[in-house]
C-alpha cells in the first residue's frame, strides 16, 4: 500500500495504519532526538512525545508539506521544548549510539584507528552539545538528515535566509570547537568536515 493511502487511513484514526506509517520513520526520528538530547533516555522520551504529537496532529496535517518534513518539524520542536525545560547540555553517550547501530566500525580498521575514530566522534558529539538548541536543530536536519535548506526552513518555521545564516554560523562555531582538538583534527580537516555539508559532519559522527 502506498504511503498516501496509509496516511489517509491514519488520519481517520486507524491506529494500525499509523503504526505502519510511523515505523518507516521511527529510526530517523530517534536519530534526531538522540543527537538533540543529552541521553538515550531523554531521546526516547522526546521521541514518544513527538510520536504522540504526530498522532494527535494528523487530522490537521494539510499535506502541503511532505509527511517526512512535517514529522521532522514536530520531532525537532518536541526536542527543543524538552531542552528548554531541562536546559540539558551534556553530550550524547557514545556507547548508546553504538548500541543503536549508528556507529558501525570498519572491520578492516586497526585498533589504533578505531580508537581515533571513536575519539573524533565523541569530540563532534560534545561540540554539537555546545551549540544552542536552535542552531543544533538546523544543523542536524541539514547536515545529518540531509534535508534541503527549504525543508529545514519549513520544518523550523523560519525564513530560508535565517536558516542559511544559522547553519553557516553553526558550522563556523563547530569548526572552531573542533580546532581545539589538534591531536584529533587538523585545521583543514575540520574546515572540510563542517563546510562539506552532510558528508563532512555525517562522516564525523
Amino acid at each position: 500500500m502506498q504511503e498516501g493511502a496509509i496516511l489517509a487511513k491514519a488520519r481517520r484514526g486507524d491506529t494500525d495504519a499509523f503504526e505502519r506509517l510511523i515505523s518507516d520513520y521511527e529510526r530517523k526520528l530517534y536519530a534526531v532526538c538522540l543527537r538533540m538530547m543529552a541521553s538515550p533516555q531523554d531521546a526516547q522520551d522526546a521521541l514518544q512525545d513527538a510520536m504522540l504529537r504526530i498522532w494527535r496532529g494528523l487530522p490537521e496535517f494539510d499535506e502541503r508539506a511532505r509527511f517526512a518534513t512535517w514529522a521532522y518539524r514536530v520531532t525537532t520542536n518536541a526536542c527543543l521544548d524538552a531542552l528548554r525545560k531541562k536546559k540539558t547540555r551534556s553530550a550524547s553517550s557514545l556507547e548508546a549510539l553504538e548500541e543503536q547501530g549508528y556507529l558501525p566500525e570498519d572491520p578492516s580498521a586497526s585498533p589504533e584507528e578505531i580508537v581515533i575514530t571513536d575519539s573524533r566522534r565523541q569530540a563532534v558529539q560534545e561540540a554539537l552539545s555546545m551549540l544552542s538548541p536552535d542552531a543544533r536543530a538546523a544543523l542536524l536536519l541539514r547536515d545529518i538528515q540531509g534535508e534541503s535548506y527549504e525543508s529545514v526552513a519549513e520544518s523550523l518555521g523560519l525564513t530560508l535566509g535565517t536558516v542559511k545564516s544559522r547553519i553557516h554560523r553553526a558550522r563556523e562555531k563547530l569548526a572552531g570547537i573542533l580546532a581545539g582538538n589538534p591531536e584529533l583534527f587538523e585545521r583543514d580537516s575540520v574546515q572540510s568536515r563542517t563546510d562539506g555539508g552532510k558528508e563532512g559532519v555525517h562522516d564525523a559522527l
